[in-house]
């Protein structure tokens, strides 16, 4: 089964929380943040206008990307988890 995004959504694979702190120590699952970083598995075709036209994303396959911590609709497939969202609750690019 492949999940492919409608409109302006994206489907994001997020990264794995840190397990240790600055210091050193190591974290419990039960302690550790919920992922806010994630790289973009697929995207979909653009939000459509009243004109018909779509408009493009900024965002395209393998960006990685800041979102809130809160933000999309959790899935899994198989034993993945990811996330789908609209292109407007990315918060913003990581760039290296």
């Amino acid at each position: 089964m492949a999940i492919r995004p409608l409109d302006d959504r994206v489907l994001i694979e997020p990264l794995e929380a840190e397990e240790k702190t600055a210091g050193g120590i190591l974290l419990p699952d039960t302690a550790k943040e919920k992922p806010q970083r994630g790289k973009i598995i697929a995207v979909g075709p653009g939000k459509l206008r009243d004109n018909g036209e779509r408009t493009p994303l900024s965002v395209k396959i393998g960006d990685e990307v800041l979102f809130g911590r809160y933000a999309g609709s959790e899935i899994k497939q198989g034993d993945k988890e990811y996330k789908v969202m609209r292109e407007s609750d990315i918060l913003a690019k990581v760039v290296s």
